[in-house]
C-alpha cells in the first residue's frame, strides 16, 4: 500500500542549533587541548542571553564567552534587531566538575575496561534509498536548508532572510516502499519586515524559493541524484511561512536548548530513537558514541547487502564495559536464512561494541564534533583536515613555526560514516 512520510530539518540559525553548536564548539575545544576530557555541556539560548551549563573533567583552559560569541557570529546573528546578537549578548558560564560518581564507572585502571558513562539504549538505521544509505526525506529536508542558508550567507538574492528557518518535506512512497515524488514541501523562514501584507510575503518568497533555491538544488553536484530527480516532477505543494510572517526568529523568538533537535540529527523519524541527545558529549557518553557505532554497523550491513533497510538497538548499564543486549530488526528484507536474532548474535562477536572499543575505532577524542551540530550527524562525507592540537594528543606532529614550538594532527570527520566492513560482513554471513 502507497503512503506518505514526513521528515523536518531545522537550520543552523534555530535556537536549539545554536545552542547545539556552542555546545560541541565548547567540546572540540576541550578535546583539541586534552583528548581526555569528559564533558557534558548544556546551552540554553534566549533574548540577548547565553547561559553555558553542565560538567566538565580537563586539564584543558577555554575562553568559553569568546567562543559562544564566535559561533554566533559565524551562524549570522549579527544585527541588533534581531534582539540576540553575538557581540552585545550575555553569556554566563556555570561549567562545574564532573560528578565523581560519575568518573568511578568511567574512569578505570586498565583503559579497555572503561565504563558506560549513562545506561539507555541507542539506535543505528541505515536503508538503501540513497547511495549515502539514508532515508530520502530527511536529505531532501536538509538540503533545502542548507541551499538556502548559502543563498542568505553569499548576499546576492534574497536578502531579507535571516538565519533562523525550518523545513518539513512530505514524500509519497509506493506499493514497494520505494520513494517516488514529493508531496508537500514547507519552508518557514525568518525574514526582514519589508512587506505591507503576509499574503505579499509569502508570494515574494514562494516565488524566489522557486526562482532561486528550487534550481540551485536541481543544478548542484553536490546534491545528490536521487534529490535531483524527485524535484524534476515540480508538481509538489509548497507552503511559505503558513502563520503569516516570521520577523521575530531565533532565541529571541523561542528558547532554544542543547539536544532538543533528536530526530533532526538522526534520521527523520525512520527507524528509531533512544531519546539521548549527541551535542556537548565527549565520546565516553554511550548516548553519543554508541549511536555513531550503531550507524556504521547498519550502513556497512547494507552496503553489504544482508538486508534492505536495518534498526540496530544497544543497550548499556552504567560503569559496565560490555553492551547488555543488541536488537535487529530488518524489517523482513533479509537476504540471509537468518532470524533478526541470529544476526544480531552474529554482529555482537563481530564488532567491539564496548565504549573503549567504539572510541579506539572512530578516534573520537579527536575534536571533529561542532559540523556534526547542524544538518544531521549521519550521510554526511568523510573528509580529513589537519588541525593545530596539544602536545597531549600522543601522536600529534612536533613542528617549529615561526620560533614556537606547536602540534598538529590529521584528523577524520564523520568516521562512522565510512564503508570499510562491508567485506567483513560479506564473508560472515556468505553474502
Amino acid at each position: 500500500m502507497s503512503y506518505l512520510f514526513t521528515s523536518e530539518s531545522v537550520s543552523e540559525g534555530h535556537p536549539d542549533k545554536v545552542a547545539d553548536q556552542i555546545s560541541d564548539a565548547l567540546l572540540d575545544e576541550f578535546l583539541r587541548q586534552d583528548p581526555e576530557s569528559k564533558v557534558a555541556c548544556e546551552i540554553l539560548v534566549t533574548t540577548g542571553l547565553v547561559i553555558i551549563s553542565g560538567e566538565v573533567t580537563t586539564n584543558a583552559w577555554i575562553d568559553h564567552h569568546k567562543l559562544a560569541r564566535e559561533i554566533i557570529k559565524k551562524i549570522g546573528y549579527t544585527k541588533s534587531t534581531y534582539f540576540f546578537e553575538y557581540n552585545s549578548c550575555g553569556v554566563i558560564s556555570t561549567l562545574h566538575e564532573q560528578s565523581p560518581d560519575i568518573r568511578l564507572g568511567v574512569i578505570r585502571q586498565k583503559p579497555e575496561e572503561q565504563g558506560a558513562g549513562d545506561q539507555g539504549m541507542m539506535y543505528g538505521y541505515a536503508c538503501n534509498e540513497m547511495k549515502n544509505y539514508m532515508p530520502i526525506s530527511i536529505e531532501v529536508a536538509n538540503i533545502l536548508l542548507q541551499e538556502l542558508a548559502n543563498i542568505r550567507k553569499e548576499g546576492k538574492v534574497m536578502q531579507y532572510l535571516g538565519p533562523d528557518s525550518k523545513s518539513q518535506v512530505t514524500l509519497e512512497y509506493d506499493d514497494n516502499n520505494i520513494p517516488t515524488k514529493i508531496n508537500t514541501i514547507v519552508i518557514s523562514t525568518q525574514h526582514d519586515d519589508i512587506w505591507k501584507t503576509s499574503e505579499e510575503m509569502q508570494n515574494a518568497i514562494e516565488q524566489d524559493i522557486r526562482q532561486y533555491l528550487i534550481p540551485r538544488v536541481k543544478a548542484s553536484n553536490v546534491v545528490p541524484e536521487e534529490v535531483r530527480n524527485l524535484f524534476d516532477q515540480n508538481d509538489f505543494r509548497l507552503l511559505i511561512n503558513p502563520t503569516g510572517k516570521f520577523t521575530i526568529g531565533g532565541p529571541h523568538g523561542d528558547t532554544g536548548l542543547t539536544g532538543r533537535k533528536i530526530i533532526v540529527d538522526t534520521y527523520g523519524g525512520h527507524g528509531a530513537h533512544g531519546g539521548g541527545s549527541f551535542s556537548g558529549k565527549d565520546p565516553s557518553k554511550v548516548d553519543r558514541s554508541a549511536a555513531y557505532a550503531l550507524r556504521y554497523i547498519a550502513k556497512n550491513a547494507v552496503a553489504a547487502g544482508l538486508a534492505d533497510k536495518i534498526l540496530l538497538q544497544i543497550s548499556y548499564a552504567i560503569g559496565v564495559a560490555q553492551p547488555i543486549s543488541l536488537y535487529v530488526n530488518t524489517y523482513g528484507t533479509a537476504k540471509v536464512p537468518m532470524s533478526d536474532r541470529e544476526i544480531a548474535d552474529k554482529l555482537l562477536h563481530m564488532f567491539d561494541l564496548s565504549p573503549y572499543g567504539i572510541i579506539k575505532k572512530f578516534a573520537l577524542t579527536n575534536p571533529i564534533y561542532l559540523p556534526t551540530a547542524s544538518y544531521g550527524h549521519f550521510g554526511r562525507d568523510v573528509y580529513e583536515k589537519e588541525i593545530e592540537v596539544s602536545e597531549l594528543h600522543k601522536d600529534a606532529e612536533k613542528r617549529i613555526v615561526d620560533g614556537q614550538t606547536k602540534y598538529y594532527k590529521k584528523i577524520t570527520f564523520f568516521p562512522w560514516e565510512k564503508l570499510d566492513s562491508v567485506d567483513l560482513i560479506k564473508n560472515n554471513f556468505n553474502l
